[in-house]
């Protein structure tokens, strides 16, 4: 992908793979921005957190290219996509802006710990790269995603044009809500605790498995910073996420523990 027409390079992968409306939607609006390269895993890989492989080799196939825009599926999890895509598959050519996403589901609360979606976006961050991980409140794969194009539209001009601060990505949730999206809320990440509820069942060879359920109980619905509590609401949640997770504030508490 040549850069003689100096537009801004944005990198886009997810954790669902590329059969999914979200990263199609994702695509299409930051192609009106600068071009596009996409590094996405083959398989879905909702759940892989930061994960990365490191005993099997990656392979990376070509999927699509056109004016603009080259596609990678890539034999791995969502944060390998970032890592070879960035390292390797993009060049030469400066990365400007990565995203990720649009996936199927929210990302709020403890599940950034998990989060496939995230897991790509924090790896912007340690290459330096401004990155923003775009979530939406459905599941299902035969969804109406244009609700989200003025967010991401405003979302990705700005920080195209401003940066973001060292060592902080953002972390954007969209509602699904009747009459569209009525804005944004700059938030704090909803403390709570997943509840997780096993789905015992046996197979037809006598086996036992399970499927992990759950619900997310928030510590306070009330709390008007929190990610939930406006999207309640009808309003997208935008939250800014360090990488650095060093509690600093303890710093001088476990100092006098370990002495």
């Amino acid at each position: 992908m040549s850069d003689e027409n100096n537009r801004p390079l944005i990198f886009i992968s997810n954790d669902d793979g590329y059969d999914y409306p979200g990263i199609k939607t994702l695509i299409k609006v930051a192609m009106e921005f600068g071009d596009v390269f996409v590094a996405v895993p083959m398989q879905h890989q909702s759940g892989k957190g930061s994960s990365i492989s490191t005993f099997d080799p990656l392979r990376a196939f070509k999927i699509e290219e056109s004016e603009g825009l080259v596609v990678y599926g890539v034999s791995g999890s969502p944060a390998d996509c970032a890592k070879l895509g960035l390292g390797v598959l993009v060049g030469n050519r400066k990365v400007d802006l990565l995203l990720s996403g649009i996936n199927h589901g929210l990302n709020h609360g403890s599940s950034v710990l998990y989060s496939g979606t995230m897991g790509i976006a924090f790896e912007g961050v340690l290459e330096g790269i401004p990155s923003v991980a775009f979530s939406y409140d459905e599941y299902r794969k035969d969804i109406d995603l244009s609700s989200c194009e003025p967010i991401m539209r405003h979302i990705i001009d700005n920080v195209l044009k401003k940066g973001l601060p060292k060592g902080v990505c953002l972390n954007v949730n969209m509602p699904k809500v009747d009459g569209g999206i009525k804005g944004m809320k700059t938030t704090i990440t909803s403390p709570g605790t997943w509840t997780n509820t096993w789905d015992h069942r046996v197979d037809v060879h006598g086996m036992d498995y399970y499927w992990m359920l759950g619900s997310y109980e928030e510590d306070n619905p009330d709390d008007d910073r929190t990610e939930l509590y406006w999207l309640r609401r009808g309003y997208a949640s935008v939250t800014p996420v360090h990488v650095d997770q060093t509690a600093y504030d303890c710093l001088t508490q476990i100092d006098e523990i370990i002495k």
